[in-house]
Protein backbone atom coordinates (compact mmCIF):
# COMPACT_ATOMS: atom_id res chain seq x y z
CA UNK A 1 0.00 0.00 0.00
CA UNK A 2 1.32 3.28 -0.91
CA UNK A 3 1.68 5.94 1.85
CA UNK A 4 -1.11 8.43 1.24
CA UNK A 5 -2.89 11.20 3.80
CA UNK A 6 -6.38 11.01 3.25
CA UNK A 7 -8.25 14.41 3.63
CA UNK A 8 -12.01 15.59 4.40
CA UNK A 9 -10.92 18.11 1.27
CA UNK A 10 -8.34 17.09 -1.13
CA UNK A 11 -7.18 20.00 -3.55
CA UNK A 12 -5.25 19.92 -6.72
CA UNK A 13 -2.34 19.08 -5.71
CA UNK A 14 -3.67 16.04 -3.75
CA UNK A 15 -5.04 15.64 -7.54
CA UNK A 16 -1.53 15.30 -9.26
CA UNK A 17 0.05 13.73 -5.93
CA UNK A 18 -2.79 10.49 -6.34
CA UNK A 19 -2.16 10.60 -10.66
CA UNK A 20 1.47 10.12 -9.38
CA UNK A 21 0.98 7.80 -7.13
CA UNK A 22 -1.11 5.61 -9.68
CA UNK A 23 1.77 5.49 -11.86
CA UNK A 24 4.47 4.85 -9.13
CA UNK A 25 6.15 1.39 -8.84
CA UNK A 26 3.88 0.57 -5.70
CA UNK A 27 0.69 1.57 -7.69
CA UNK A 28 -1.60 0.70 -9.94
CA UNK A 29 -0.48 -1.79 -12.83
CA UNK A 30 -3.14 -0.65 -15.06
CA UNK A 31 -2.28 2.97 -14.73
CA UNK A 32 1.61 2.30 -15.00
CA UNK A 33 1.02 0.49 -18.38
CA UNK A 34 -0.65 3.31 -19.91
CA UNK A 35 0.76 6.06 -22.46
CA UNK A 36 -0.30 8.96 -24.52
CA UNK A 37 -1.96 6.61 -27.38
CA UNK A 38 -3.65 4.28 -25.37
CA UNK A 39 -6.08 6.79 -23.54
CA UNK A 40 -6.22 9.25 -26.37
CA UNK A 41 -9.90 8.11 -26.79
CA UNK A 42 -10.52 8.54 -22.87
CA UNK A 43 -10.04 12.58 -23.51
CA UNK A 44 -11.85 12.59 -26.63
CA UNK A 45 -15.05 10.71 -24.06
CA UNK A 46 -14.52 12.49 -21.16
CA UNK A 47 -14.45 15.98 -22.94
CA UNK A 48 -18.09 14.81 -25.08
CA UNK A 49 -19.08 13.99 -21.22
CA UNK A 50 -18.77 17.38 -20.09
CA UNK A 51 -20.83 18.60 -23.07
CA UNK A 52 -23.50 16.48 -22.10
CA UNK A 53 -23.59 17.76 -18.23
CA UNK A 54 -23.96 20.88 -19.54
CA UNK A 55 -26.55 20.27 -21.94
CA UNK A 56 -28.41 18.93 -18.80
CA UNK A 57 -27.57 22.16 -16.81
CA UNK A 58 -26.44 19.41 -14.57
CA UNK A 59 -24.13 21.12 -11.40
CA UNK A 60 -23.25 18.30 -9.87
CA UNK A 61 -22.87 16.39 -13.16
CA UNK A 62 -20.54 19.42 -14.51
CA UNK A 63 -18.62 19.15 -11.66
CA UNK A 64 -17.77 15.08 -11.63
CA UNK A 65 -16.92 15.68 -15.29
CA UNK A 66 -14.73 18.20 -15.06
CA UNK A 67 -12.72 15.93 -12.58
CA UNK A 68 -12.75 13.31 -14.91
CA UNK A 69 -11.37 15.52 -17.97
CA UNK A 70 -8.98 17.56 -15.74
CA UNK A 71 -7.89 13.53 -14.89
CA UNK A 72 -6.82 13.02 -18.02
CA UNK A 73 -4.55 16.17 -18.13
CA UNK A 74 -2.95 15.52 -15.17
CA UNK A 75 -2.37 11.87 -16.75
CA UNK A 76 -0.40 12.95 -20.04
CA UNK A 77 1.12 15.63 -18.37
CA UNK A 78 2.62 12.98 -15.74
CA UNK A 79 3.94 10.53 -18.80
CA UNK A 80 6.05 13.38 -19.88
CA UNK A 81 6.95 14.45 -16.36
CA UNK A 82 8.66 10.56 -16.07
CA UNK A 83 10.04 11.16 -19.28
CA UNK A 84 11.39 14.67 -18.48
CA UNK A 85 10.12 16.50 -21.06
CA UNK A 86 7.85 18.83 -19.23
CA UNK A 87 5.57 18.72 -15.79
CA UNK A 88 1.71 19.84 -15.27
CA UNK A 89 3.55 23.34 -14.23
CA UNK A 90 5.31 23.76 -17.41
CA UNK A 91 1.48 23.21 -18.95
CA UNK A 92 0.65 25.78 -16.82
CA UNK A 93 2.94 28.40 -18.00
CA UNK A 94 2.22 28.32 -21.03
CA UNK A 95 -1.33 28.05 -21.38
CA UNK A 96 -0.91 31.43 -18.97
CA UNK A 97 1.39 33.21 -21.51
CA UNK A 98 -1.11 32.38 -24.64
CA UNK A 99 -4.10 33.94 -22.51
CA UNK A 100 -2.02 36.91 -21.69
CA UNK A 101 -0.60 37.39 -25.15
CA UNK A 102 -4.25 36.95 -26.46
CA UNK A 103 -5.34 39.68 -24.34
CA UNK A 104 -4.15 42.51 -25.31
CA UNK A 105 -7.02 44.56 -24.57
CA UNK A 106 -6.81 43.15 -21.07
CA UNK A 107 -2.64 42.88 -20.04
CA UNK A 108 -1.97 45.82 -23.04
CA UNK A 109 -2.81 48.50 -24.42
CA UNK A 110 -5.26 47.54 -27.01
CA UNK A 111 -8.53 48.96 -27.27
CA UNK A 112 -11.67 47.08 -28.52
CA UNK A 113 -15.20 47.98 -28.86
CA UNK A 114 -16.78 44.78 -29.30
CA UNK A 115 -16.16 40.93 -28.74
CA UNK A 116 -15.82 40.14 -32.39
CA UNK A 117 -12.95 42.61 -32.37
CA UNK A 118 -11.94 40.35 -29.02
CA UNK A 119 -12.29 37.44 -31.84
CA UNK A 120 -10.56 39.17 -34.57
CA UNK A 121 -7.53 39.79 -32.58
CA UNK A 122 -7.42 36.79 -31.47
CA UNK A 123 -7.12 35.23 -34.92
CA UNK A 124 -4.57 37.12 -35.70
CA UNK A 125 -2.52 36.76 -32.94
CA UNK A 126 -2.65 33.05 -33.47
CA UNK A 127 -1.85 33.46 -36.88
CA UNK A 128 1.40 34.90 -36.16
CA UNK A 129 2.09 32.30 -33.33
CA UNK A 130 1.46 30.08 -35.57
CA UNK A 131 3.08 31.23 -38.36
CA UNK A 132 0.29 30.60 -40.88
CA UNK A 133 0.84 32.65 -43.79
CA UNK A 134 -2.01 31.87 -45.54
CA UNK A 135 -5.59 31.35 -44.88
CA UNK A 136 -5.03 27.83 -46.36
CA UNK A 137 -2.47 27.35 -43.14
CA UNK A 138 -5.04 28.51 -41.08
CA UNK A 139 -7.41 26.13 -42.33
CA UNK A 140 -4.99 23.44 -41.92
CA UNK A 141 -4.49 24.07 -38.35
CA UNK A 142 -8.30 22.98 -37.75
CA UNK A 143 -8.03 19.29 -36.06
CA UNK A 144 -8.70 16.62 -38.14
CA UNK A 145 -10.10 15.19 -34.62
CA UNK A 146 -12.73 17.46 -34.53
CA UNK A 147 -16.66 16.01 -35.50
CA UNK A 148 -16.51 16.31 -39.40
CA UNK A 149 -19.83 19.01 -39.19
CA UNK A 150 -17.61 21.30 -36.46
CA UNK A 151 -14.65 21.12 -38.70
CA UNK A 152 -16.53 21.63 -41.76
CA UNK A 153 -17.56 24.90 -40.12
CA UNK A 154 -14.51 25.77 -38.57
CA UNK A 155 -12.97 25.77 -42.36
CA UNK A 156 -15.79 27.86 -43.71
CA UNK A 157 -15.52 30.59 -41.12
CA UNK A 158 -12.28 30.94 -42.26
CA UNK A 159 -12.76 31.14 -45.91
CA UNK A 160 -15.64 33.60 -44.87
CA UNK A 161 -13.28 35.79 -43.21
CA UNK A 162 -11.05 36.11 -46.22
CA UNK A 163 -13.85 37.14 -48.81
CA UNK A 164 -14.81 33.38 -50.03
CA UNK A 165 -18.20 33.26 -49.42
CA UNK A 166 -21.83 33.18 -50.54
CA UNK A 167 -23.57 36.44 -50.36
CA UNK A 168 -27.02 34.80 -48.74
CA UNK A 169 -28.38 32.00 -48.04
CA UNK A 170 -30.76 31.45 -50.74
CA UNK A 171 -26.91 30.78 -52.96
CA UNK A 172 -26.00 28.37 -50.11
CA UNK A 173 -29.35 26.53 -50.64
CA UNK A 174 -28.81 26.80 -54.41
CA UNK A 175 -25.36 25.12 -54.15
CA UNK A 176 -26.76 22.24 -51.88
CA UNK A 177 -29.32 21.79 -54.37
CA UNK A 178 -26.79 21.09 -56.94
CA UNK A 179 -24.48 19.00 -55.04
CA UNK A 180 -27.76 16.83 -53.81
CA UNK A 181 -28.45 16.44 -57.64
CA UNK A 182 -24.60 15.39 -58.06
CA UNK A 183 -24.84 12.88 -55.63
CA UNK A 184 -28.08 11.16 -57.20
CA UNK A 185 -26.41 10.94 -60.23
CA UNK A 186 -23.16 9.14 -58.57
CA UNK A 187 -25.89 7.00 -56.73
CA UNK A 188 -27.40 5.80 -60.35
CA UNK A 189 -23.89 5.21 -61.53
CA UNK A 190 -23.70 3.10 -58.44
CA UNK A 191 -20.25 4.39 -58.18
CA UNK A 192 -18.83 4.17 -54.78
CA UNK A 193 -15.98 6.11 -54.75
CA UNK A 194 -18.21 9.08 -56.30
CA UNK A 195 -20.68 8.62 -53.88
CA UNK A 196 -18.29 9.08 -51.05
CA UNK A 197 -17.06 12.48 -52.89
CA UNK A 198 -20.27 13.93 -53.51
CA UNK A 199 -22.26 13.58 -50.08
CA UNK A 200 -19.05 15.10 -48.72
CA UNK A 201 -19.84 17.96 -50.93
CA UNK A 202 -23.46 17.75 -49.74
CA UNK A 203 -22.81 17.65 -46.25
CA UNK A 204 -20.40 20.77 -45.95
CA UNK A 205 -22.93 22.74 -48.68
CA UNK A 206 -25.65 21.43 -45.36
CA UNK A 207 -22.69 23.17 -43.15
CA UNK A 208 -23.03 26.40 -45.21
CA UNK A 209 -26.64 26.90 -45.18
CA UNK A 210 -25.99 26.19 -41.14
CA UNK A 211 -23.66 28.84 -41.05
CA UNK A 212 -25.85 31.41 -42.92
CA UNK A 213 -28.85 30.28 -40.44
CA UNK A 214 -26.77 30.69 -37.56
CA UNK A 215 -27.48 27.13 -36.43
CA UNK A 216 -24.33 24.83 -35.37
CA UNK A 217 -24.85 21.47 -37.62
CA UNK A 218 -22.98 19.04 -35.08
CA UNK A 219 -26.31 20.36 -32.92
CA UNK A 220 -28.61 19.98 -35.53
CA UNK A 221 -27.93 16.44 -36.32
CA UNK A 222 -27.91 15.64 -32.65
CA UNK A 223 -31.53 17.30 -32.19
CA UNK A 224 -32.61 14.94 -35.62
CA UNK A 225 -30.89 11.87 -34.07
CA UNK A 226 -32.78 12.18 -30.94
CA UNK A 227 -35.95 12.88 -32.63
CA UNK A 228 -35.89 10.01 -34.69
CA UNK A 229 -34.85 7.29 -31.77
CA UNK A 230 -38.18 8.69 -29.84
CA UNK A 231 -40.43 8.29 -33.19
CA UNK A 232 -38.52 5.00 -33.87
CA UNK A 233 -39.73 3.98 -29.93
CA UNK A 234 -42.87 4.78 -31.09
CA UNK A 235 -43.18 2.62 -34.00
CA UNK A 236 -40.98 -0.20 -32.12
CA UNK A 237 -43.99 -0.03 -28.93
CA UNK A 238 -46.88 0.29 -31.44
CA UNK A 239 -45.71 -3.16 -33.23
CA UNK A 240 -44.96 -4.93 -30.38
CA UNK A 241 -47.94 -4.04 -28.32
CA UNK A 242 -50.07 -5.72 -31.12
CA UNK A 243 -48.25 -8.76 -30.43
CA UNK A 244 -45.78 -8.64 -33.89
CA UNK A 245 -42.36 -8.64 -34.76
CA UNK A 246 -40.57 -5.43 -36.25
CA UNK A 247 -39.97 -8.03 -39.51
CA UNK A 248 -43.59 -8.92 -39.93
CA UNK A 249 -44.18 -5.67 -41.40
CA UNK A 250 -44.52 -3.84 -44.53
CA UNK A 251 -42.55 -0.42 -44.30
CA UNK A 252 -46.09 1.56 -45.23
CA UNK A 253 -47.16 0.49 -42.13
CA UNK A 254 -43.81 1.00 -40.11
CA UNK A 255 -43.78 4.51 -41.96
CA UNK A 256 -47.48 5.32 -40.82
CA UNK A 257 -47.04 4.62 -37.58
CA UNK A 258 -43.56 6.64 -37.97
CA UNK A 259 -45.82 9.82 -39.33
CA UNK A 260 -48.05 9.20 -36.40
CA UNK A 261 -45.16 9.97 -33.88
CA UNK A 262 -44.13 13.23 -35.78
CA UNK A 263 -47.90 14.51 -35.80
CA UNK A 264 -48.28 13.97 -31.77
CA UNK A 265 -45.09 15.87 -31.34
CA UNK A 266 -46.85 18.82 -32.45
CA UNK A 267 -50.41 18.26 -30.89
Amino acid sequence: MVEFERKEHYDINDFRKIIELLRSPGGCPWDREQDHKSIRRNMLEEACEVCEAIDEESVPHLREELGDVLMQVLFHARIEEELGHFDINDVADEACKKLILRHPHVFGDVKVSSSGEVLDNWDAIKRVEKDQKTTADAMDSVAKTLPALWRADKIQSKAAKAGFDWKNVGDALAKLGEETAELGEAVDFKDKNAVEDELGDVLFAAVKVARFAGVDPEDALNRTCDKFTERFRHVESSVLASGRRMEDCVLDELIGLYEEAKAEESD
